[in-house]
């Protein structure tokens, strides 16, 4: 797929990928990592999409490390990265571990040819506009909705400055039935920002308050208890978008929930992806900004757009054209998203919105420094 010059970020662009990940081990545990390491190797090395890996020791700081690793496109390492399976394989690596960091590059340029013909290179230079994006979703016990929403839309909000680079933006929380997405936009360090908010009493307050209504069971004073729901609720970004020029004046944030038969999130979250590029070379469409979350089948969509959805509602949804609609609802799972019967075209897409459509409980907006 030709990335568009205003894309920031996208997982399907047929690039090699290269993931890197920052160690800082607790005192002492260095035989431990190494012994965990080993373990994990061979799992890793057998799933689709990973070319190989190198395990590096820092010269200066024997507590630091460093695993780097070569995936053919992005899509496997997402559908790795987001398991259960992944969870438990890097399980024993974690428990020596002070602090992990992942870094994430699409390969534009090298050097050499040793490496396998698997993948290609980034063709196009992306532009980004220096914002990080980056989901949370959880469910909540059926019949707690309205007090969650309450307790989501009702904290103080945590002070927007970290540091001298990292700032955070914008935090939009939604609600579908019993599903939570958090969505979150930082300028400078995701990890730093996502820290700082944790440790704010405001925040871990909410999330203190959230426990009894969880779905799953988490425990934040057990850092593995803490790690694995976080871990299982992260739900990165695949693929965003946005027009150029200067943004419109009245601009309102949607979002776009897209339950995915079983197997085919990360098919959804492509084609979605595909129509928003189309969509963004069009001026006089609404959609200003996009951006596509999918974590296993489960596929959001966060939009900005020009006016109210539903004056097309089919753009809104990403299925303008020739059979989108019926692409979509071979893909979609209809019965998780609470349509009765078959979705057959364009003039049934102000049906699907209503159902897709996710109830907004705060948007928050950092002050212009």
């Amino acid at each position: 797929m030709t990335t568009s010059p205003y894309t920031s970020q996208s997982a399907f662009d047929g690039s090699r990928m290269r993931v890197l990940l920052l160690v800082d081990l607790h005192e002492g545990a260095e035989r431990q990592f190494l012994d965990a390491y080993e373990q994990m190797r061979d799992r890793v090395a057998s799933v689709p999409g990973h070319l190989g890996d190198q395990l590096c020791q820092s010269l200066e700081n024997p507590s630091q490390w460093l695993i780097t690793s070569e995936w053919a496109t992005a899509p496997p390492y997402h559908a790795w990265v987001n398991s259960d399976e992944h969870i438990d394989t890097v399980r024993p690596l974690t428990r020596c571990a002070r602090e992990i960091r992942s870094l994430r590059y699409g390969i534009v340029r090298e050097t050499g040819g040793t490496h396998p013909r698997t993948g290609g290179l980034q063709r196009d230079v992306r532009v980004g506009d220096g914002v990080i994006r980056h989901a949370l979703t959880f469910t909540v016990k059926p019949g707690s909705e309205s007090k969650v929403a309450e307790i989501l839309a009702g904290y103080a909000p945590p002070e927007a400055r970290v540091d001298d680079t990292t700032r955070l933006r914008r935090t939009t929380l939604f609600l579908h039935g019993n599903r939570v997405v958090r969505t979150v936009e930082v300028e400078g360090d995701l990890t730093t920002a996502l820290r700082h908010v944790s440790r704010q009493p405001e925040i871990r307050a909410v999330e203190e308050a959230l426990n009894p209504h969880l779905e799953q069971h988490r425990d934040l004073t057990d850092p593995e208890s803490a790690r694995t729901f976080f871990a299982r609720a992260a739900m990165p970004p695949v693929h965003h978008v946005t027009r150029g020029g200067p943004e419109p004046a009245g601009l309102t944030r949607h979002a776009l929930y897209y339950p995915a038969k079983e197997g085919c999130g990360m098919a959804l979250a492509r084609f979605l992806s595909t129509q928003d590029e189309t969509a963004a070379a069009d001026p006089a469409g609404p959609v200003h900004r996009s951006t596509v979350f999918q974590r296993e089948d489960i596929v959001v969509r966060l939009i900005d757009v020009r006016g109210d959805p539903e004056t097309d509602p089919a753009m809104a949804l990403g299925i303008q054209g020739p059979r989108k609609a019926a692409v979509l609802a071979r893909l979609l799972d209809g019965d998780a998203l609470g349509v009765e019967g078959a979705l057959r075209g364009e003039r049934e897409a102000t049906r699907l919105l209503s159902h897709a459509g996710m109830a907004l409980i705060t948007d928050r907006r950092a002050a212009q420094s």
